[in-house]
């Protein structure tokens, strides 16, 4: 009897997560389920974004009956098996419900789901990038073996580092990781080992290079390792790049500056020869990550579902390339480090903190005294406030008591009257300017806002969070959020996010740089889509070399530079403001207020501006740096901190709060979003 009746409350429990489980595929990825038995199942929690391998999952459904097809959608949690009769689904769902599956180091529950239909479309097959070429198996077992043995890694000089992410060693010239270049004139005593020599006679009699080169660079990555994505600095190296991968294989993601990725799997053996376009404007680099998604050597069923994942080795790379003694022309100026003028760059980047002190003094850099310098510009592009939060604030009840952490110029202060608002934000210079409009506001930290525990029936942090540069800040932001809001009080967040491409629309952000290319001018946007969008072309066309995750040739574990409105290649980065503009008859001489319509004055041009705070005998900062723009004048660019967030990112920092639940979640214009609610 007992028994049974616990077998009754687990069934009972399998049945509550299975409907939840198709409750979040119906909310989250649109897939229709049904209580009536079909022959396809969409099973939860087993897809390859679960660290669920296709072999694995198949010999856990093939047990029930003759599969038809498995689907396993590339990134996805969840995947689709059909059978040839309904009875094998019948099975598969009364005995794989609620069980554990074991796919290599991850243990995952599996719920099942009957779907009327399995629709999926194919990803379009894209080819390489222009000028790349791989050549598979170009070495032999026994040749691998001699080069992999020819790197004495037991040997330490000055070519050998042991950098954060990976084990290198030079050869003929060392690569300087303090300013992305070679010293020409400072050969090392050893040349290329010998043993590489047979290899690049058979690239220049099979015609992938017409040059002997003269610079090697072995990488060694362990599993789980990886290196940023860059381009080879063009000064330094001639057009040819090539790259041989033993030991292991490994997925390489090169990027164009229009956000396009293309993956290509790098078999052990195999390689890979850059030339053109693909050397000189693709990103290329290697997401630090112990599993890849790769093609199955065979796919079990399914025509379009080959795809499983691949356990990482300890891969080594031989790159190969010949030193340039002139300056490179090629036809990618923008990218292109021989032709740029004065570099819209920090002339170097800060690096990611390790500690508490570092944080603050990033962030004091790159985020507090930026935003006092542009105070009024970025005013003048923060106008119109995001529907969903402007719902959110409507849907308080009359006076209710909120506070704006992180209120930049106040406009969701004055969205709804009927409530009692204060704001609080750490630029004075912002500060101010709510105050001249006529807003209860202080001067404040997000981390400590002088506010009585449980003061606020609500609480709104939009476009913050992602300022603080480290995971404890970032939670500590949170939790301050709560302790200021009373029990059963609503908090709001927004933070920038990662995907500005979701489910297959673009944001504003990226929509914005469609149309400048297009020559249309940009309509005006909320958050951090709102940009200066006359920017010169210099500024807007990618520069693809300063990208660590979206950095290109810079010092090893430096954070990037991104590249405005196109998409993020780093979660960690620095985000150029173009501080421009001319005032008109609206405004007043000091200050660029707001004209006397409430909007931004319109009527920017290349000169810069007087906006800036900086008095004519101050000392510039780091975060800014002066840039020629056509025409002859200066406009003075300045290096935001970002944290960019990835999907279910911010649920699950905010999870690690007690004491709050996570009402919502939603993607708006590429910001990630949640309403918490304190219990």
């Amino acid at each position: 009897m007992n028994a049974a009746t616990r077998r009754t409350k687990g069934d009972k429990k399998v049945l509550k997560k299975q409907q939840k489980a198709s409750h979040t595929l119906l909310k989250h990825e649109g897939i229709c389920t049904t209580s009536q038995p079909t022959k396809s199942l969409v099973v939860a929690n087993g897809g390859l974004g679960n660290g669920v391998s296709r072999e694995d999952l198949f010999s856990a459904v093939n047990q029930f009956g003759d599969v038809e097809s498995l689907l396993m959608p590339p990134q996805k949690p969840y995947a689709f098996v059909t059978y040839r009769f309904e009875d094998g689904a019948r099975k598969a769902h009364a005995q794989l419900n609620g069980k554990k599956l074991q796919s290599g180091e991850n243990s995952v529950t599996l719920y099942l789901s009957y779907v009327d239909s399995v629709k999926h479309r194919e990803e379009a097959l894209v080819g390489f990038p222009e000028g790349l070429t791989l050549v598979e198996d170009f070495v032999s077992l026994e040749e691998e073996a001699l080069l992999l043995a020819a790197v004495d890694w037991s040997m330490s000089n000055e070519a050998q580092k042991a950098l954060k992410h990976r084990r290198v060693k030079h050869y003929g010239f060392e690569f300087r990781y303090d300013n992305n270049n070679v010293d020409k004139d400072k050969p090392l005593p050893a040349g290329l080992p010998d043993e590489c020599l047979p290899v690049l006679q058979r690239c220049l009699q099979d015609g992938l290079t017409n040059v002997l080169p003269d610079q090697l660079t072995v990488n060694q990555y362990e599993s789980g390792q990886g290196i940023p994505p860059h381009v080879d600095t063009h000064s330094a190296f001639e057009d040819t790049i090539l790259s041989l991968s033993l030991g292991a294989k490994a997925v390489m993601e090169f990027r164009h500056p229009d956000g396009r990725a293309i993956p290509v799997v790098l078999p052990e053996r195999s390689l890979l020869v850059m030339k053109g376009e693909s050397r000189y404007l693709w990103t290329h680099g290697i997401t630090p990550r112990k599993f890849d998604l790769v093609p199955a050597c065979e796919p079990d069923v399914g025509s379009n579902s080959g795809l499983t994942l691949s356990k990482r080795g300890t891969r080594t790379s031989f790159t190969f390339r010949k030193i340039r003694y002139e300056p490179c022309c090629c036809a990618f100026p923008s990218a292109c480090d021989s032709q740029e003028g004065t570099s819209p760059y920090p002339p170097s980047p800060p690096s990611l903190p390790c500690c508490h002190a570092d944080a603050t003094l990033l962030e004091e850099e790159y985020v507090h005294r930026v935003y006092d310098a542009i105070a009024s510009h970025f005013s003048r592009t923060r106008h119109t406030p995001w529907p969903h939060v402007c719902h959110f604030l409507s849907s308080l009840p009359p006076g209710s008591v909120l506070v704006d952490v992180g209120c930049g110029n106040g406009k969701y202060l004055g969205v709804n009257p009927q409530l009692i608002t204060v704001g609080c934000d750490r630029s004075s210079a912002l500060v101010q300017i709510c105050a001249e409009r006529g807003f209860q506001v202080f001067v404040s930290d997000a981390l400590s806002v002088p506010l009585r525990t449980a003061s606020c029936d609500a609480c709104i942090s939009i476009a913050v969070i992602h300022h603080f540069s480290t995971l404890e800040r970032r939670l500590a932001a949170v939790r301050e959020l709560v302790r200021l809001l009373k029990p059963g009080g609503q908090a709001l967040i927004y933070v920038w996010a990662y995907e500005q491409e979701y489910n297959k629309q673009k944001s504003k952000y990226l929509k914005d740089h469609d149309k400048q290319h297009n020559g249309e001018k940009s309509k005006d946007t909320p958050e951090e889509s709102q940009e200066s969008h006359e920017e010169p072309s210099v500024f807007t066309t990618s520069h693809v070399e300063r990208d660590v995750k979206d950095t290109s040739e810079m010092t090893e574990g430096r954070l990037s530079v991104h590249t405005n409105r196109t998409a993020f290649n780093s979660q960690d980065l620095l985000v150029p403001w173009h501080l421009k503009g001319r005032k008109t008859h609206g405004e007043e001489e000091s200050s660029g207020r707001f004209s006397s319509r409430g909007e931004p004055n319109p009527d920017f041009d290349s000169s810069m501006s007087s906006d800036t705070t900086h008095s004519p005998d101050s000392k510039p900062s780091p975060s800014d740096n002066m840039c020629q723009i056509p025409g002859g004048s200066s406009v003075p660019v300045f290096h935001r901190y970002y944290h960019v967030f990835q999907q279910g990112e911010l649920e699950q920092l905010c999870t690690q709060v007690t004491g709050i639940k996570v009402q919502t979640s939603y993607h708006d214009q590429g910001n990630w979003c949640v309403v918490l609610q304190k219990e």
